[in-house]
């Protein structure tokens, strides 16, 4: 399947999204429908299935028992690094950081998304596919999902300058103030290696965020792949009290690319992204 015809990002979206829901009605060991079941089901091609299949046993969400067929993985053990309301400012990824616009588009929720950003299933998001550059090199593609009702007049010239955080700050008044993320390792599918330019099955970093803002109302849920040859993660840890230090208002948070919280709103989180240089 073709990484850059229209609508192609989206339909593996939907379908990754749908076999997601599948997952979490069920428990550890429960099988789910058949790849061909599961065509019928959704209305999708086998190849697309196959891949938002292959992806979720990549992630270790699903088992492929051979002859008998696929189930729900157990479930993951989850660290937490550092108690989750203590605020960290982190430096300045280094190069120079743009995004190619693969889909921008309005849709319903959903059952899964929705219920990640607490709104109706029929609600309306905004649904973005972007390749995160750097230096004109691809790093990472993000899925981002937005509340319809808080960005209307939203462009793709926003998203690609990677001032979102911006626009809804400046021109909506809504003030993002914690994100709450979860990183795992896994491997791209063909699809995306096409558009990272990495062979198949390449290692990666998967990136899940949860944004609210400061009335504590889900704004953005986003998930995104980084590319584990050229991405990394550096946990600071602190072992003892230290002085107050001014938050730096040009900081970097992992998963969230310089363009995004550009102007200082508040995050939560324990770790810190740097570019592996020559990696």
């Amino acid at each position: 399947m073709e990484a850059d015809v229209p609508g192609t990002v989206l339909k593996r979206e939907r379908t990754r999204d749908a076999v997601l829901e599948l997952i979490e009605s069920r428990s550890p060991g429960d099988a789910i429908p058949s790849e061909r079941a599961l065509c019928s089901l959704l209305g999708v091609s086998r190849p697309t299935v196959r891949a938002a299949v292959d992806e979720l046993v990549a992630a270790g969400l699903l088992v492929r028992e051979h002859g008998r067929g696929m189930f729900v993985a157990p479930a993951k053990i989850t660290q937490e690094l550092v108690a989750g309301d203590r605020p960290l400012t982190v430096p300045q990824a280094a190069g120079a950081w743009s995004s190619r616009l693969l889909e921008f588009t309005t849709l319903q929720a959903g059952a899964r998304v929705g219920r990640k950003l607490r709104m109706s299933p029929a609600a309306e998001i905004v649904y973005v596919a972007r390749l995160r550059l750097v230096d004109g090199a691809p790093m990472a593609i993000e899925h981002l999902h937005i509340r319809a009702e808080l960005v209307p007049g939203l462009s793709a010239q926003e998203l690609e300058s990677g001032d979102l955080y911006e626009h809804l700050r400046t021109t909506h008044g809504v003030h993002v103030h914690e994100a709450v993320q979860a990183i795992e390792p896994t491997v791209v599918t063909r699809a995306e290696a096409k558009l990272l330019d990495v062979p198949e099955l390449s290692p990666a970093l998967l990136f899940e965020r949860l944004t609210s803002d400061t009335a504590g109302r889900p704004v953005e849920y986003v998930h995104s792949l980084y590319r584990g040859d050229r991405y990394r993660i550096v946990s600071r840890l602190a072992l003892g009290p230290a002085a107050e230090v001014a938050p730096d208002r040009e900081g970097h948070h992992p998963g969230i690319p310089p363009g995004d919280f550009a102007h200082g709103d508040a995050i939560t989180s324990s770790t810190r992204g740097d570019i592996q240089a020559g990696a």
